[in-house]
């Protein structure tokens, strides 16, 4: 079942439990999707990659609306934002650890014959492209720089 369907089951599940909260998550994402397939001026089909990156996106939103909100001492804000955050990650792969993420960068870099920080961007593609969806990309970029100095 594609993202598209799942997230159009749990809207209608949330409409029926009327949690405001999810709703309004899951619309963010819908509008999202619908804006994707008509970016191209066809009503394409987006691909699961694409979907993945547009939850992603919404979920690293709400993760930076929630941080900027904690440090400004509004948790009134930033619980909403968690709340969304929370329904939305359902729809994302298994997030792999930090052990494996840096398994793979290290492969990577072996692979790429890396030497320093100027092949960080031929590392960084690599890694991102194989991880898509499984690691977030600071995570990443924090791991190939420790790794290549």
């Amino acid at each position: 079942m594609s993202l598209q369907k799942q997230v159009m089951d749990k809207m209608k599940e949330a409409m029926k439990a009327k949690d405001t909260v999810a709703l309004q998550a899951l619309r963010a994402v819908k509008s999202a999707f619908l804006l994707a397939k008509t970016e191209t001026g066809v009503q394409a089909e987006i691909t699961e990659e694409q979907e993945i990156k547009i939850i992603q996106k919404q979920v690293k939103q709400r993760k930076d609306s929630a941080a900027i909100f904690i440090e400004q001492g509004r948790q009134d804000l930033a619980d909403p934002e968690l709340a969304e955050l929370a329904v939305l990650e359902q729809f994302l792969p298994e997030a792999l650890s930090e052990e494996k993420v840096e398994e793979v960068v290290i492969a990577a870099i072996q692979k790429l014959g890396a030497s320093g920080m100027k092949d960080m961007g031929k590392v960084m593609g690599v890694v991102s492209k194989e991880l898509a969806g499984q690691a977030d990309g600071k995570v990443i970029s924090v791991l190939v720089k420790k790794n290549l100095m």
